[in-house]
């Protein structure tokens, strides 16, 4: 390691002409299993109690320790929270990717290492602090090894602080929440915060070329991932029982609704608990699970991802032809196969949207934001009662394991829709006035039979459920007039549905001839993309698609525009294929693909840059 002198001359060699404010990268390289994870969130807290916008995203290894992790904290004074391809600050504490580390590095960016990694003179186009991390934590009274090990990570936030002028109340007041229920460790970490900001400022003077400075842009937002805000959505939806089985990226969803559920759906008097989880042994069981609590009267939903899904393909037929309600949270991930467990994907949409054999097509809805993922699952309960059918809720990694900024979730005003369950009232109704029940019949004409509950004690009332070939009345047949007739019923019902989902959001220049096309995560980048691309002279229209099947409004945006960027994240452009079968032929060469498949969450620099190479532009 160099002196104190020559990392201070090294720094002010390539220091920037001025201070980026509000507007830059914070990437942190570690092991995994050394405890990172609190220091990376409290640093990302303390920044957003300040007032600055910031997103999190956590890039770890699917072992549960001893490989790299990256955690980068975006801060964006015009509220962007979308991943940003350009680092301007990097710690690299893993001297297994130290020099990867500093390679991503923009030039004039600032390097802070563990001193033994001995990185200064790498590169001479960025800066470097050098810090002797677990010699600084031997000042730690009364620490083991193990737990100075641990404390390293709060040095590095405290030298970060001290150069960026992250103020010291906001980091005592993020270790405060993080740490709420172990208040020695606050102080603890907070002595490990302190020795490194010390350091900081006896080894590095002047502007480091980066500063956090309070602004009011957070007053009243949150910090939530979106599997926490979908399992929210689920006790909101009316979810009285959980049938899952752990998978990544899902399993912090069900463990989130245990714990709510644990909370909120107990009786005060009684203590009973009015809330059923159930871990079963396998995918396959936890979807029958579902469905047999469904046809039993409860809303029932399990959470998986792409290899439990692909176990449930039976099940989702059965549901599908029988007409049982459920709800499944598909929180992808990057396939085939294991592929990459922890990293993120919008892969399974043709999977799960033609999920099972035969003639099957399912409904879903795919959330863009962590208020989405709590408002969509709770209606995913309504839609799936009200169409008597299996609903998927198509999150992914990034939405779901991701610190995202919301606006806080409202309460929902309308009530539970439970759809077309006959009461013992009304089934006395109908047989005065000589109208018998029929399980599979089409009363309405949208496709939407009537069902009673197991519990109805009207003679009329029929449990029956049918998988196999049945009549209108639920009665077992394998005439081919009552077959057609039957499927040509339920695809009635899912023409009913289109319009019945959640509509896709409209935004942009509406006389735009350029359109843009995405739908779940996606949309953080595309709505960055749109202001770089307006600044560039190249005005966009942008389309949200929200549901499968598409809403009418797709074909119409469609066919307003010369070109519809369709940006999507795998890729065999899963979703164009969707939408090539679902729209006139015509409409089909104006859809072109924008694909990212790498595993990290898409950033806005590759829509405008693919936008503009479409476009003609460099």
């Amino acid at each position: 390691m160099g002196s104190s002198a020559e990392v201070r001359t090294q720094a002010q060699a390539a220091a920037p002409a001025t201070e980026r404010v509000n507007d830059f990268t914070i990437q942190v390289a570690t092991v995994n299993g050394t405890g990172s994870q609190s220091s990376n969130n409290v640093l990302m807290r303390a920044i957003f109690q300040m007032g600055v916008p910031v997103s999190g995203k956590n890039m770890f290894p699917s072992n549960i320790k001893g490989l790299p992790t990256w955690f980068a904290v975006r801060l964006s004074k015009d509220g962007y929270v979308a991943r940003r391809k350009e680092l301007d600050v990097s710690v690299c504490m893993n001297p297994k990717t130290a020099r990867k580390d500093l390679a991503w590095l923009e030039p004039g960016g600032l390097c802070v290492y563990d001193a033994p990694l001995a990185l200064e003179g790498v590169r001479s186009d960025v800066r470097y602090l050098g810090v002797p991390f677990a010699k600084l934590m031997e000042r730690i009274p009364n620490a083991d090894n193990r737990l100075r090990t641990l404390l390293v990570n709060m040095a590095y936030v405290g030298v970060l602080a001290e150069l960026l002028r992250i103020e010291e109340a906001e980091i005592e007041r993020a270790l405060g929440k993080q740490f709420k229920s172990k208040p020695k460790a606050v102080s603890l970490n907070m002595q490990a915060v302190k020795l490194g900001a010390e350091y900081a400022r006896g080894h590095f003077q002047g502007a480091c070329g980066y500063r956090v400075e309070r602004m009011q842009a957070t007053a009243g937002k949150i910090i939530v991932d979106g599997n926490t805000a979908a399992a929210i959505g689920a006790l909101l939806g009316g979810c009285g029982v959980l049938a899952w089985y752990p998978i990544t990226p899902s399993s912090s969803l069900c463990e989130a609704l245990i714990d709510l559920a644990g909370k909120y759906r107990v009786e005060p008097e009684s203590g009973l608990k009015t809330f059923a989880a159930v871990q079963a042994e396998d995918e396959l069981a936890s979807i029958g699970m579902v469905l047999g609590a469904a046809w039993a009267g409860a809303r029932a939903m399990t959470a998986t991802s792409g290899p439990g899904i692909s176990l449930m393909s039976e099940w989702a037929g059965y549901a599908y032809y029988a007409e049982i309600p459920a709800v499944i949270v598909d929180v992808q991930r990057a396939g085939p196969s294991t592929g990459l467990p922890t990293r993120t994907q919008q892969a399974d949409l043709l999977q799960v949207y033609y999920l099972s054999h035969g003639d099957t097509k399912q409904l879903c809805v795919i959330p863009g934001t962590v208020q989405e993922c709590c408002e969509l699952t709770a209606a995913a309960f309504d839609f799936a009662e009200r169409f008597q059918a299996p609903v998927f809720v198509l999150s992914d990694l990034d939405l779901g394991m991701n610190n995202w900024m919301s606006d806080p979730f409202p309460y929902p005003e309308r009530p539970l829709d439970r759809g077309k369950v006959l009461t013992e009232e009304r089934l006395r109704e109908l047989a005065k006035q000589g109208k018998p029940y029929y399980r599979y019949e089409d009363a309405d004409a949208d496709g939407i039979p009537y069902r009673t509950l197991p519990g109805n004690a009207h003679p009329d009332a029929a449990f029956l459920t049918r998988g196999s070939g049945h009549d209108w009345k639920g009665q077992y047949t394998e005439d081919p007039a009552e077959y057609r007739h039957n499927l040509d019923r339920i695809a009635r019902k899912y023409e009913t549905a289109r319009a019945a989902l959640p509509a896709p959001v409209l935004e942009g220049d509406l006389e735009a001839e350029v359109g843009l096309l995405a739908f779940g995560s996606t949309h953080a980048a595309v709505l960055e993309a749109r202001d770089r691309l307006d600044a560039a002279g190249v005005p966009t229209a942008y389309l949200r698609l929200r549901a499968l099947p598409p809403h009418a409004e797709v074909e119409a945006f469609v066919r307003r525009r010369r070109v519809v960027y369709l940006i999507e994240q795998n890729r065999d452009a899963q979703m164009k294929t969707i939408l090539k079968s679902e729209l006139p032929p015509e409409l089909a060469p104006r859809l072109k693909s924008i694909l990212h498949y790498g595993g990290m969450p898409i950033d806005a620099r590759t829509v405008v840059e693919a936008v503009r190479a479409g476009e003609g532009g460099s």
